[in-house]
């Protein structure tokens, strides 16, 4: 096994739950008003919008800005569709920082707990700081250090996302472990040296999106990141935690 000393996490979807928290929370406002929408699809549409704007600074077509104020473009970007755009600012902060309540996945507060004792653990997240210690109180998820993209000033896959994640914690990038349950996001962290480990989180879209139950429990395939697990338990477990 090789040898890491940080383990540096995807956060949105690895960590959390976004789906069911942001479908709770628009539910909350859309009864308020009597809107009927169905709760689910809005947090599919309002996620789909995530890379779109995120790329816009990628590409250099405007400035680095927090995705707590892309979130609430994206939202009023896609708030007529859903009848959700006659609302207080006061409600659109209510949705906006429905983010910051997202519920961490059944194994994810003592599955970090586990890999505390032995990694140094860090978010490696496109999420702003203040998102990521309020999601971190609120689910109750035990870092060591907030990283990410209002850190370093990179959105990922940037390679300088990875790059000065790792420096920042005074390590090699082939020192760190990205964790992650995307597979583009382990594939661009292990372009710069980093070692990978793949999270399954079969239900991150919800559980009508699989096409194929199998999908469930077969996620091995052909998947060669450094290691492939289960969930936080099992990760810990293989690294000796």
């Amino acid at each position: 096994m090789f040898e890491v000393k940080a383990l540096l996490f995807d956060v949105f979807g690895t960590v959390v739950d976004w789906r069911t928290g942001i479908a709770r929370d628009v539910k909350v406002i859309a009864d308020k008003h009597n809107i009927s929408i169905n709760p689910d699809d809005f947090a599919d549409a309002w996620r789909a919008e995530y890379q779109p704007a995120m790329e816009e600074i990628r590409q250099g077509r405007r400035d680095f800005t927090i995705l707590d104020k892309l979130h609430l473009e994206n939202l009023k970007k896609i708030a007529p569709r859903y009848n959700l755009d006659s609302l207080s600012n006061e409600e659109y902060n209510f949705l906006v920082t429905a983010w910051h309540r997202l519920p961490g996945w059944p194994d994810s507060s003592e599955g970090l707990n586990k890999l505390k004792k032995k990694f140094i653990l860090a978010t490696q997240s496109n999420g702003n700081i203040a998102l990521m210690v309020n999601m971190a109180k609120y689910s109750s998820l035990n870092w060591d250090v907030i990283l990410g993209a209002e850190v370093v000033g990179h959105y990922k896959p940037e390679p300088e996302a990875y790059q000065k994640a790792c420096s920042a914690l005074n390590l090699k990038t082939t020192e760190c472990l990205m964790v992650a349950a995307h597979d583009d996001d382990l594939k661009a962290a292990s372009l710069q040296g980093m070692k990978t480990a793949y999270v399954h989180r079969p239900f991150e879209y919800g559980r009508e999106k699989l096409f194929d139950l199998a999908e469930v429990d077969d996620y091995k395939g052909d998947r060669d990141w450094d290691i492939v697990s289960a969930d936080f338990h099992d990760l810990a477990n293989q690294l000796g935690c």
